[in-house]
């Protein structure tokens, strides 16, 4: 038979195909693919199975453009702020949340999710180098060469008080190099759906390629807080240690959390906590805040801000963006 109509041959196919399906079990007759099809395949499946596999997204909050409502927040001197309800899986409000953008040291939510996956906290690292920057007030605990510190201890200094050499510490540790640790990053939020984002260092600190979005960074944190020691550190407002140093001595580190809500310089508004998050502040970045909150029914949060103008102007619209839960 000579088909003149190309749907009318491609039903007659399938019904055909339908109609030889009997008996127990799963049967696939697929429909290979040629240039003229109107689609890139077609199966037909028997199967007495009721179990379907879940779409990748299936319980995350999804948004292709702006989402502002009907509210009264002013982000007028923040680029870019999200906020996103986990347990309803809903984006409640998106300002340029897929804009690339420099994260600062809020990229250390991503070094602090590979260290997590694929490092063990007790290990002890050995500093193989003194670890030095080039930019001046770059914020560090001091590490040097021969000191002997825990991957706890780097992931404390590093997500409280946004210790960048313990940042190079861990990427030296568990990548075996700064760019090879950066690799990993990549992989690890390609494998989240997080195919906005390019990084090329631990820290934060302003490298050229070096970006993400906040859509991005949600994906990211989301499965950072699903680590119950993560969701520990980053609740700490202050955080006491001893490491040795090349000696053999005894290194003191106290420290306070640059995450100024925890800190209760600000507050958040009535009937929500905040859990703890991560800062980041640089010249080329602006003024980056991202915060895990809850309700009063412990239902989780994520809400980020992006290139503000000031700390203080942050801190406000953060606090306007925690009010509409």
């Amino acid at each position: 038979m000579k088909c003149i109509n190309k749907f009318f041959c491609f039903t007659f196919v399938i019904i055909l195909a339908c109609s030889s399906l009997t008996g127990c079990g799963s049967k696939e007759f697929t429909i290979p693919y040629t240039i003229d099809s109107p689609v890139s395949s077609f199966s037909v499946v028997n199967n007495d199975s009721e179990d379907f596999a879940s779409p990748f997204a299936a319980s995350l909050c999804i948004a292709n453009d702006d989402v502002l409502g009907k509210t009264d927040i002013d982000m007028t001197n923040a680029t870019v702020a999200g906020l996103f309800d986990l347990y309803n899986s809903k984006t409640l409000y998106a300002k340029n949340i897929h804009q690339r953008m420099n994260p600062a040291s809020i990229t250390k939510i991503m070094t602090a999710l590979v260290a997590l996956k694929y490092g063990n906290m007790e290990d002890v690292v050995t500093i193989s180098e003194n670890i030095v920057f080039n930019e001046s007030g770059v914020q560090v605990i001091g590490l040097k060469k021969g000191d002997q510190v825990t991957l706890d201890q780097l992931m404390h200094m590093m997500l409280i008080y946004s210790a960048n050499d313990a940042a190079v510490a861990i990427a030296d540790y568990i990548g075996g190099s700064v760019d090879q640790f950066a690799e990993m990053m990549n992989q690890e939020a390609l494998s989240l759906g997080a195919t906005e984002s390019c990084f090329k260092n631990p820290h934060g600190l302003t490298t050229d390629g070096h970006y993400t979005t906040a859509y991005d960074l949600y994906l990211i944190f989301n499965e950072d807080i699903k680590y119950d020691l993560f969701n520990e550190i980053i609740n700490m407002d202050k955080y006491s240690t001893v490491y040795k140093n090349a000696d053999g001595e005894d290194v003191e580190v106290n420290i306070q959390t640059t995450n100024l809500f925890l800190r209760g310089t600000f507050k958040a508004p009535d009937q929500v906590t905040v859990i703890g998050g991560k800062t980041g502040t640089t010249n080329a970045a602006g003024h980056c805040l991202i915060i895990h909150s809850k309700d009063t029914q412990g239902r989780s949060y994520i809400s980020v801000i992006l290139q503000s103008t000031e700390s203080t102007v942050m801190y406000q619209e953060m606090a306007d963006l925690l009010g509409e839960i």
